[in-house]
């Protein structure tokens, strides 16, 4: 089983090319102002342009939102062609950008114990990490862990990626005991917020598999 890999909160082109390069599956942009990694419309569409698109071989571009608008997403999508929306929001919400937008939508959610795992198959995908704490700027993105095990025997509604805290030195780990099949990465492979390393990504991507020969 392969696993596939989305590298999240990219801001510079010569990161986006290393992710294509590794045939990365996904890369996802940050349209939330709160995050160190937000990048503006105009960069985004920058960033998209510098690998190819997914016909031609190219990663899946998803686009991070938190509590957004229809407007914002429309707006967005002017600039840049997302193929995934990821949300931060209720699953009524997500359901009905899901319909408007006609992109498939990932609800990102927090989980602490089983009963957090979602049930509902309208959506296109989770992604599953630690829930937020009292005191957190932003909903995701803070290289938090949760308890992998709790997930191991899930049967998922949907497709879903495990995400938080991910690093190339746990991501075998956490592939083997969570039993995903996608990973999401983003402060795990950086020198520094937003700023990615081409060689932590590789050691990531190839990492990743590790954990899945176990299966």
């Amino acid at each position: 089983m392969t696993v596939s890999v989305k590298i999240c909160g990219l801001t510079r082109t010569e990161d986006m090319q290393a992710c294509a390069a590794l045939g990365v599956r996904w890369v996802g942009l940050v349209f939330h102002l709160a995050s160190p990694r937000f990048v503006k419309l105009e960069q985004a569409a920058d960033l998209h342009a510098a690998i190819p698109v997914p016909n031609e071989g190219g990663p899946l571009r998803v686009g991070l939102f938190v509590k957004p608008t229809h407007e914002q997403i429309a707006e967005t999508l002017r600039h840049v062609p997302l193929d995934i929306l990821q949300l931060y929001t209720d699953e009524a919400t997500a359901l009905t950008l899901q319909a408007r937008t006609g992109r498939p939508v990932w609800l990102a959610r927090g989980i602490s114990r089983t009963h957090d795992l979602p049930v509902s198959d309208a959506l296109d995908g989770y992604v599953i990490e630690a829930p937020a704490q009292e005191g957190d700027t932003r909903p995701g993105g803070l290289g938090r862990i949760f308890d992998w095990t709790l997930t191991s025997g899930w049967q998922a509604p949907a497709p879903w990626l495990l995400a938080g805290g991910l690093t190339p030195e746990n991501v075998a780990d956490a592939v083997r005991t969570s039993q995903t099949r996608a990973v999401d990465v983003s402060s795990g492979v950086e020198e520094r917020p937003g700023i990615k390393s081409a060689l932590l990504i590789e050691k990531f991507v190839k990492n990743s598999q590790k954990g899945a020969c176990t299966h």
